[in-house]
């Protein structure tokens, strides 16, 4: 899991129960949903503390012992955003990650954020997941096919070659092509009168995390600044965010998302969809070091930004999942 960004080590702040009784917890969840009302503490106190396959197989046991469906009840029981994050964890990794991306290009407008901090993150095989789970959610509908009708320019071709799940991803570093690429990147940017971007995709998108920090090594070591201020310099817009990502991620993934976690929250309102994707998200990869870097960037911590800026039982639950408060 260290081939962009994620090092050993890395702890989220959901792991599986043990023991865990599957029957007895289907049971407590029908009990929470019964008669007049429901027991939103007890659905949250619940779901908050079991893993996603955990999850899951409740919902498989609810269905056989009482015929009902889990999601379909907790959508009927709860409301807003309390429900949107419910009904999202209900969901495995890949079939979250297919889910959000959907959301992400339904309607009017693309959340191009969105599909940066989703497609721009994964490894190889977390990409091929998620284009299978999109097949399954949007019959008739390929994740590379929408990203196509629903982004333009090299923006476009970004994603598309994030969407191939093949970066290299071994561990060895070749030195001399470190110092060539940083070479051609310098040459088609800070050097070059425009912008070939399609060079910073080529080599972006294909090497490793760790042939890529040698080959930013050696970047630095010829330009007037490192590769993320070269790329601000640039280029421009959701092209230049999205380069910005791979470049984080590769360097220090917490921080990014970090950073994310504090804009959808930072001044007036919330962006609601980026806080439950990352906290629900990352909570079984790296919420725990995404927890840390928030303290360390902010000064603050994450539980006391969310009571700040949420409020009932949607607040409860953010801040259950991120194991505060």
């Amino acid at each position: 899991m260290a081939a962009l960004g994620l090092d050993p080590g890395t702890k989220g702040t959901i792991e599986p129960i043990s023991p865990f009784d599957v029957e007895e917890d289907a049971q407590a969840l029908r009990e929470a949903m019964k008669g007049w009302g429901s027991d939103d503490r007890a659905l949250l106190a619940l779901l908050s503390t079991r893993s996603a396959e955990q999850r899951l197989k409740i919902g498989l046991y609810y269905k056989t012992m009482y015929g009902r469906d889990l999601t379909a009840d907790l959508k009927w029981e709860t409301s807003g955003h309390f429900e949107s994050a419910l009904k999202r964890m209900m969901y495995d990794r890949p079939h979250f990650d297919a889910y959000c991306l959907g959301k992400c290009m339904k309607g009017l407008g693309t959340d191009e954020a969105g599909l940066i901090e989703i497609l721009l993150t994964k490894t190889n095989d977390e990409i091929h997941a998620i284009n299978s789970a999109y097949r399954d959610l949007n019959p008739g509908h390929t994740l590379e096919k929408d990203i196509i009708s629903e982004t333009s320019f090299n923006f476009k071709r970004l994603l598309i070659s994030a969407v191939q799940g093949n970066r290299n991803e071994d561990g060895g570093v070749d030195h001399a092509k470190a110092k060539k690429e940083a070479e051609s990147l310098y040459k088609a940017g800070e050097k070059k009168w425009g912008t070939d971007e399609s060079e910073f995709n080529r080599i972006l998108m294909l090497r490793s995390r760790a042939q890529l920090l040698a080959t930013f090594k050696e970047y630095r070591k010829i330009s007037s600044y490192d590769i993320t201020r070269s790329i601000e310099h640039e280029m421009s817009g959701d092209l230049c965010r999205g380069m910005k990502a791979v470049v984080q991620c590769i360097k220090d993934r917490p921080t990014y998302f970090a950073e994310r976690l504090y804009k959808c929250m930072k001044g007036v309102g919330t962006d609601d969809a980026t806080l439950i994707r990352i906290v629900i998200g990352r909570s079984e990869v790296d919420l725990e070091d995404i927890k840390d870097r928030f303290f360390d960037m902010y000064n603050k911590s994450l539980a006391k930004m969310i009571k700040d800026d949420i409020s009932g039982n949607y607040k409860r639950l953010m801040i259950a999942i991120c194991k505060e408060g």
